[in-house]
């Protein structure tokens, strides 16, 4: 069958998110700069992240199909923690996190007859984390490419007390508002 759309990532986890709510896809990752500019609050920069990426995989592609594209950013205290850069700067963020809850902001951007954007923004409360917690964890090699250096789908899902709002959304692609974005864009998730 016919893809409905391009997905503008590489995130595996995003392509699954997708398949599971039925949507075929085309994956083409957009690559832009995603450093956060100076003064640039969490919302304002995942909506423009999305944004870019969507714009970027509609500028790449000679498919006559929407781009679908998303940005996820783990925030606490204001602070936009991104992957770790190397180990310590996991340590770093997994101890910042440890005990506390922080906000995971999700922007969705969809290109097709129109632009049309969106943002969940959850609430992740981690249980305290050991420093040989957060080593062994390091040391699993999952938290590498993870924004705030933790994956809720996987081994990282052990320090979630709690969470309030979209676990698609934590994940990456908060589906509820995905497949309003879609609907707009005349693509039905149930027909």
């Amino acid at each position: 069958m016919k893809p409905q759309l391009i997905l503008a990532s590489a995130s595996p986890r995003r392509s699954e998110l997708l398949r599971q709510i039925g949507i075929r896809h085309l994956v083409k990752a957009a690559d832009i700069d995603e450093t956060p500019l100076p003064g640039e609050t969490p919302l304002a920069y995942v909506e423009r992240v999305a944004g870019e990426k969507s714009a970027a995989g509609m500028a790449a592609t000679c498919e006559d199909l929407p781009v679908l594209a998303a940005d996820t950013s783990v925030v606490l205290d204001g602070e936009i923690l991104g992957k770790p850069q190397n180990p310590a700067d996991a340590v770093r963020m997994l101890g910042l996190l440890s005990g506390r809850r922080h906000q995971v902001f999700s922007a969705v951007s969809l290109r097709g007859d129109s632009h049309w954007q969106a943002v969940n923004v959850s609430e992740v409360k981690f249980r305290p984390i050991s420093p040989d917690e957060i080593q062994a964890y390091w040391q699993s090699g999952e938290p590498l490419d993870k924004a705030g250096a933790y994956a809720i789908q996987g081994l990282g899902s052990i320090f979630v007390e709690s969470i309030s709002g979209s676990f698609s959304g934590i994940m990456g692609l908060p589906l509820f508002e995905t497949a309003q974005l879609l609907a707009r864009q005349g693509i039905k998730v149930i027909a």
